[in-house]
């Protein structure tokens, strides 16, 4: 595994985003979408430590019955964070329903899965349009899922800043420690909240092999392991890169 000095690194992730925000003027904000999962935690402690509680707006946005709403409240109330419930129940079923009536295209499970997320993001924006100052949404992505795509295109991959893009899993988590985040948000098991499975069963591989694969190729970790990580990457490509555009011949 790559050497971690969480202590320089989290004060490095925390001078970033406190310069960043400020580039914008000193009253600038951050929305936040927040799950009470390991990366939405640690950013939000991330941006506590970075501009203060007044400048960040978290919220909560549950698709019916939201299993752990409990730990979302609780990381809010750990850090002192302003937020609000927005539930997208409503819209997401209204848009399930039209899509149902639609005859050149059928509703997937994947469709409904990604659905939500991408429901989400439009919902941070709409706050950070509401707020009646310069706001800004947070991607909450880490660098191991990232590596293998596990992430919706235009949901929960998007953002107008990524902090913790450049971290494993392994990594995010030390971070919230460091941070004095509780047990409970930083080591909970890891779910998207729309399969209704863990996330390293639904990838099929530890999070902690991942990390040592994407810190040395050669890592001693099963073949099938290593072949499902590198497809999963390869197939996930554009995830990553910045859309395709043509650029006229002169």
């Amino acid at each position: 595994m790559r050497e971690f000095d969480v202590k320089k690194q989290t004060e490095a992730l925390i001078a970033y985003t406190r310069d960043w925000f400020n580039k914008f003027g000193d009253n600038s904000r951050a929305v936040i979408g927040i799950s009470g999962g390991k990366d939405s935690s640690v950013t939000a402690a991330v941006l506590k430590e970075a501009i203060g509680t007044d400048r960040i707006r978290a919220v909560i946005m549950p698709n019916g019955e939201m299993s752990d709403i409990d730990d979302a409240i609780l990381l809010a109330s750990h850090l002192g964070l302003t937020y609000e419930i927005v539930p997208i129940t409503d819209y997401y079923n209204a848009a399930i329903a039209t899509f149902e009536k639609a005859t050149t295209f059928d509703v997937t499970k994947d469709l409904k899965i990604n659905l939500a997320p991408r429901l989400r993001m439009s919902t941070l924006y709409a706050v950070a349009q509401g707020q009646g100052v310069t706001s800004f949404v947070v991607n909450t992505c880490n660098a191991s899922e990232d590596y293998v795509g596990y992430s919706t295109k235009y949901g929960d991959s998007a953002g107008d800043v990524s902090l913790l893009q450049d971290l494993t899993v392994t990594e995010v988590l030390q971070v919230g420690e460091y941070l004095g985040l509780p047990k409970q948000l930083v080591h909970k098991v890891p779910s998207d909240g729309l399969s209704g499975m863990s996330d390293e069963d639904k990838l099929g591989f530890k999070y902690a092999q991942l990390d040592e694969y994407i810190s040395d190729p050669n890592a001693d970790i099963p073949a099938d392991v290593r072949e499902s990580i590198q497809k999963k990457y390869v197939a996930n490509l554009h995830k990553l890169q910045l859309m395709p555009a043509f650029k006229r011949v002169d």
